[in-house]
């Protein structure tokens, strides 16, 4: 049986994010898009939003030091790219599936919410990868 690794399971979640955020704009009236049509979309959304942003952002140095190769931190990189795409195309490419201003709101938070994903990911890689590498070099005595 294969086991997950954390940069595998970064890329699960965000898979299932922009599969949510599919259903979430695209078929609102599925009855497995949960969440769609709640009078508490709010509070949902903060739910979903915060345990995806810290599980993103918490497990970067934890996938740093376990990856023996680089290809799956750059899948892993590349997947933080799709539910930001998926909001994008909703926001400025078909903005007629925005015909509520709660849905308007929740596009907005989700493309704040995974542009932090993408951008605080690449700072955070950066910054651990230099302090690995030791870029700087020796503190001058």
């Amino acid at each position: 049986m294969p086991r997950l690794s954390m940069s595998g399971l970064s890329i699960l979640l965000a898979l299932a994010l922009a599969t949510w955020e599919w259903l979430f704009f695209f078929h609102p009236d599925a009855q497995f898009a949960w969440f769609s049509s709640s009078s508490r979309l709010g509070i949902e959304l903060a739910w979903i939003t915060f345990i995806y942003l810290s599980f993103q952002l918490v497990s970067i140095p934890f996938a740093i030091g376990a990856s023996r190769d680089r290809f799956i931190g750059v899948l892993d990189g590349m997947a933080s790219l799709v539910p930001l795409a998926v909001t994008v195309v909703v926001m400025f490419g078909k903005p007629d599936y925005l015909n509520t201003s709660e849905k308007w709101e929740a596009a907005f938070l989700l493309l704040c919410v995974t542009a932090t994903d993408l951008f605080g990911g690449y700072a955070i890689n950066m910054a651990l990868s230099r302090r690995i590498m030791d870029v700087a070099g020796p503190a001058p005595a």
